[in-house]
């Protein structure tokens, strides 16, 4: 009998270890993908750290995409590879860990938290839905069109963790169960981080690329001979002028490629609705401890305009944070249960990954290769466009908006010299394809964001992004060839 046991416990640690092994495949194939790249010499013109950072990024990326293993585990192999692959002093690292953007995350999904707290969220989702009505591609609509709106003046960042709170709502008063709402949970989800960032494009305040490129049109070009179509680009409406119809006409096909895509469970969304209205009504009206609640967040939102320049978005986020909890207006173990401080783990390291591929030349080499193996067939006109368009989605997708703006500027601008073409119009595609990281968690803080309300996968992402991208582009291409032109570009 004893033999018979011994028997089945092999088979079983056997099943056992062949579950693991299978689960864990794609970690295991990212590995061997690594120790590759590893062994091969080191490409002409890129340094060994670059070549390093540029291992440890394909790295990231795969189990970004598979998610063999939990997401802040990628994180902390991040922080662990730049120390023991790149041989990074851990207390750079741990700096580069630590930036604004960082902080403006963790402080705004505690802001998330403080207005769910409070309840105004369901306010706000019923004004939304008396608006659009209780059909559900209306509602998702609306939260994009507003989305986009608040973001094209106020960065997304904002936008992204004032109206997570809002969907969450709907999305608990339709079902308790999250498996039974999942595909209306990513239209919902992806109306509000897709909205945001193809919104972002549409006015000079919509985010740090935009001002970044106008930075390098003023440091290229603001002399003698062209002063005045410098400035007239930087004045705000005329900015809006090129690029708020690029985003206008976005969003019907963002809408259908979401819908194309996820299949939502429910048409209309009535029975959360009258849950909604009935809580309201039972809350009766607002409290004076709600209206504080908007001042502190009405607060927080003027700081972010007014003071980010000085202060930073992450401080005046954690100022508001701080007020919240000091009023009592939330305690500390509930922002401690409602934030999902994995991912706010996950962004840092993103963004720490992203310096060291700026920092070791890694960025500047892709982006020289790219360019360097376009075709002669490709130098001009519309395929240039879009090849450079191409270039900055996928550089975007493995960092900030505004550092790839920062790192593919001045290639770019140098480029269009060296092509005869308008170093407008390619700063202006440059600019806008910042906003397609479309393909991955880390790529926008919306994007961040919305994962952290723990309805996504990373696939969803990839599966929707890779669309959304295409469709941008061609948007973008089309506008640069019969709609700028009419602006007198």
């Amino acid at each position: 009998m004893s033999q018979i046991k011994l028997a089945l416990g092999n088979i079983i640690s056997f099943r056992a270890l062949g579950h693991f092994l299978n689960d864990r495949r794609w970690l295991f194939v990212a590995l061997i993908v690594g120790a590759s790249l590893y062994v091969m010499p080191t490409p002409e013109g890129l340094s060994r750290e670059g070549h390093l950072v540029l291992i440890l990024s394909v790295v990231s990326v795969i189990l970004f995409v598979t998610e063999p293993i939990p997401l802040p585990t990628v994180a902390l192999m991040i922080i662990v590879g730049q120390v023991f692959v790149l041989g990074v002093d851990s207390s750079t690292v741990a700096r580069s860990l630590m930036s604004d953007s960082v902080l403006f995350i963790m402080g705004s999904l505690m802001l998330a938290v403080a207005i769910i707290k409070q309840k105004l969220d369901k306010r706000i989702a019923y004004l939304i839905v008396r608006i659009t009505g209780t059909k559900t591609v209306n509602v998702a609509t609306g939260i994009a069109v507003v989305s986009g709106i608040l973001a094209s003046f106020i960065g997304e960042h904002t936008v992204a963790a004032m109206m997570l709170p809002v969907v969450l709502t709907l999305l608990s008063l339709t079902s308790d169960d999250p498996k039974k709402v999942r595909n209306l949970a990513a239209i919902l989800l992806f109306s509000i981080a897709y909205g945001c960032s193809i919104a972002g494009i549409g006015t000079p305040s919509g985010g740090a690329r935009n001002a970044i490129m106008v930075g390098y049109w003023h440091e290229f070009y603001y002399n003698a001979s062209v002063p005045e179509t410098i400035k007239y680009l930087m004045h705000y409406t005329r900015w809006m002028s090129f690029a708020y119809p690029v985003f206008l006409a976005q969003l019907p096909f963002m809408m259908m490629i979401l819908f194309f895509s996820f299949k939502p469970e429910h048409a209309h969304l009535t029975r959360a609705v009258v849950k909604l209205r009935t809580q309201i009504e039972k809350e009766g009206p607002v409290k004076p401890k709600d209206w504080l609640t908007v001042a502190i967040f009405v607060i927080t939102l003027i700081g972010w305009i007014k003071f980010s320049d000085q202060y930073g978005l992450g401080t005046v986020a954690l100022l508001g944070a701080i007020a919240f909890l000091v009023l009592g207006l939330v305690n500390w173990e509930d922002i401690n249960v409602g934030v999902n401080w994995g991912v706010v783990l996950l962004y840092a390291a993103a963004i720490s990954l992203g310096v060291e591929m700026k920092e070791s030349g890694a960025a500047l080499w892709l982006a020289d290769s790219f360019l360097t193996l376009m075709p002669a067939s490709m130098e001009h006109g519309p395929p240039l466009w879009a090849s450079v368009s191409l270039l900055t989605t996928l550089v975007t997708n493995t960092m900030s908006n505004g550092a790839a703006v920062a790192v593919l500027g001045p290639i770019v601008l140098n480029l269009a010299n060296a092509a005869g073409e308008s170093p407008i119009l390619m700063g202006f595609i440059t600019a806008i394809s910042s906003a397609f990281a479309y393909l991955t968690v880390i790529g926008t803080p919306a994007s961040t964001i919305i994962y952290a309300s723990g309805y996504l996968r990373t696939t969803d992402f990839l599966r929707v992004g890779f669309q959304m991208a295409i469709m941008s582009t061609l948007i973008l291409i089309g506008a640069a060839v019969f709609y700028w032109p009419l602006l007198g570009l």
